[in-house]
């Protein structure tokens, strides 16, 4: 397959670390269906199942589109700082799931509280390293990829950065459901409220721009002034959401 290989070309670090977290995430699909262990009524590897994906697809997804820059020692210095921020993260993840405990927003004892903490201080930091790489595509000017792909890649990394950052939010009020507790059964696969407003629908629409703008970019339009309505209007539709998620009121 043509992109694994030049995927792995471009950028054999987070290729591998990728590949881990798929294999990790299909461990949690075993996992699913053998054990009996919940958190907030839902079987507690749920959770770093949808997290081990995410983390593989940014990986795969910078891995492939920070190629494009020319600038090897800095993205380096990412694939480190990736490196080791996701694995603390996905590590905290996985140990307080196992355990029958909620990884995020957990501060029943000091240790999970700081746990809890460094998550946010580690992702943070990692957030801030690609709002600068996204700085970086804006400077460079002289390109050889279609424009309308470019601005993809610029316009999905900034507004990646925005919504990763609007996890901040969850982070202040200690909970992601807004007029009610966090927990029991939501939307198929997401588990987003059906009741209550939720401020991760919001969060996980921003953060895959990164995905969804280059794409757009390359297979859909070789306008950049197309490519920047669509940004526009998609950032609109996502605000609309998080203002409704705020009301309280469902998406669905």
């Amino acid at each position: 397959m043509y992109f694994i290989h030049e995927l792995k070309r471009r950028n054999p670090v987070l290729f591998w670390y990728g590949g881990l977290n798929f294999i990790a995430a299909i461990i949690c699909i075993v996992l699913l269906q053998t054990t009996r262990v919940e958190v907030n009524g839902i079987n507690a590897f749920f959770k770093p199942l949808k997290f081990y994906l995410s983390i593989a697809i940014f990986v795969w997804t910078m891995g492939w589109i920070l190629y494009y820059l020319e600038m090897p020692s800095k993205v380096k210095s990412f694939n480190i700082m990736t490196v080791l921020v996701l694995t603390y993260e996905i590590f905290v993840i996985t140990w307080q799931a196992a355990n029958g405990r909620l990884s995020h927003f957990n501060e029943n004892t000091p240790l999970y509280g700081i746990l809890f903490m460094l998550m946010g201080v580690a992702i943070s930091l990692l957030t801030i390293w690609t709002g600068y790489l996204c700085y970086l595509f804006f400077k460079k000017k002289n390109w050889t990829l279609p424009m309308s792909y470019v601005w993809g890649i610029r316009l999905g990394i900034l507004l990646f950065v925005v919504f990763a950052f609007e996890g901040g939010v969850m982070a202040a009020i200690n909970k992601h459901t807004i007029g009610a507790a966090d927990g029991g059964k939501g939307l198929l696969f997401v588990n987003w409220s059906r009741q209550n407003g939720d401020l991760r629908i919001a969060h996980f629409l921003g953060m895959h721009t990164l995905q969804l703008f280059p794409l757009f970019g390359y297979y859909i339009t070789r306008s950049s002034h197309t490519m920047k309505a669509f940004a526009i209007i998609y950032l609109m539709i996502v605000v609309a959401i998080l203002t409704q998620a705020l009301m309280g009121s469902p998406l669905v």
